[in-house]
């Protein structure tokens, strides 16, 4: 599996966590922290890509 997602010009990191048993990871190269996690590969890269799409959202709104 890639340990990363592309979408939008934007990365993000896919990492494990056996003790919760999901997938999670975070918004690379930008400032602000930004996550998101799923429990199978299909849900995590859905939510990498609501994380990109909310991230444009919100950063005109906030300047």
């Amino acid at each position: 599996m890639n340990s990363q997602l592309q979408y939008k010009g934007y990365v993000g990191s896919i990492e494990t966590s056996t003790q919760d048993k999901c997938l999670f990871g975070k918004l690379l190269f930008i400032r602000a922290l930004v996550s998101y996690e799923g429990q199978t590969v299909a849900e995590v890269e859905a939510a990498f890509r609501e994380a990109v799409d909310d991230y444009l959202q919100t950063c005109p709104q906030l300047g």
